[in-house]
């Protein structure tokens, strides 16, 4: 009998009882960046009087927002599972609960509920990494069913660039004998075609002068003769739909400065 066969099926066994009991990551693990939050909460307090009423967040991982505590005069702000959202709505509506809650934008209006959408189109970046187009829905606004608000979408987006600032990327122009896949791809999307035969280029991981500072060329590139240069220059202008000069506007150009030069009209 294989021993070690029969430990490893054991083993594999056991880790799959346990998995069972893990609690599982879904789309509503969307746990709420507290900058998001805090933005949320100053226009709550801007556009109703919450002063001396409480608020209360109920979801939470492994909480129960149906059993939950709700003090007199609440106010519910918070980011529900959006795989419940139309239910959760019709929940606090049902139980005269006042709310403000995040919401999906692709599906924001909930048939046959009483209340309103402030629409911000904003993009939230959750602290799992899921990246949602976000909006709301609130009870306070009695007057209103949709509110297109700039404000606010501008406000949460200003605020997780604050607190998530993007590093700023060091941008290098390679010599014209040097192209890179990117440099390419500027080309393409401009409809023009080159080709290179594999005597017209060496390839190279890096260039000494990025190599002496600690630095790198992403992916390498290929280092190219005079002509070619010139080729792939000419490309990327007509990429570009940059006007170029004729070779007689070329050969006016070649006598300026050396008294050959004489106004053309």
């Amino acid at each position: 009998m294989n021993i070690g066969k029969e430990r490893n099926e054991r083993f594999q066994d056991y880790a799959g009882f346990v998995e069972k009991f893990k609690p599982k990551k879904t789309t509503d693990d969307c746990y709420t960046p507290p900058e998001v939050y805090e933005t949320v909460l100053r226009f709550v307090r801007k556009i109703a009087d919450t002063s001396e009423r409480p608020i209360v967040r109920p979801f939470y991982p492994g909480g129960d927002y149906e059993n939950c505590v709700y003090p007199e005069n609440c106010i519910v702000v918070d980011n529900p599972p959006f795989s419940i959202y139309s239910q959760i709505v019709r929940f606090y509506l049902d139980k005269g609960i006042d709310f403000f809650l995040f919401a999906p934008h692709l599906t924001l209006f909930v048939a046959s509920a009483d209340c309103a959408y402030v629409v911000t189109y904003a993009d939230i970046t959750y602290e799992n990494g899921a990246k949602v187009k976000t909006s709301f829905v609130t009870s306070l606004l009695r007057d209103l069913r949709v509110w297109a608000c700039p404000e606010l979408k501008r406000e949460i987006e200003m605020a997780q660039k604050a607190a998530r600032p993007s590093k700023k990327l060091s941008v290098y122009k390679y010599p014209d004998n040097f192209f890179t896949s990117a440099s390419l791809g500027r080309i393409i999307a401009g409809g023009v075609e080159l080709k290179v035969r594999r005597d017209e280029c060496v390839r190279l991981s890096n260039l000494d002068s990025l190599r002496r500072i600690g630095k790198s060329v992403f992916g390498g590139g290929f280092l190219i003769s005079e002509l070619k240069a010139a080729e792939l220059k000419a490309a990327e202008l007509r990429a570009a739909n940059v006007i170029d000069l004729s070779e007689h506007e070329r050969d006016i150009v070649k006598g300026l400065g050396r008294g050959l030069g004489r106004e053309k009209t």
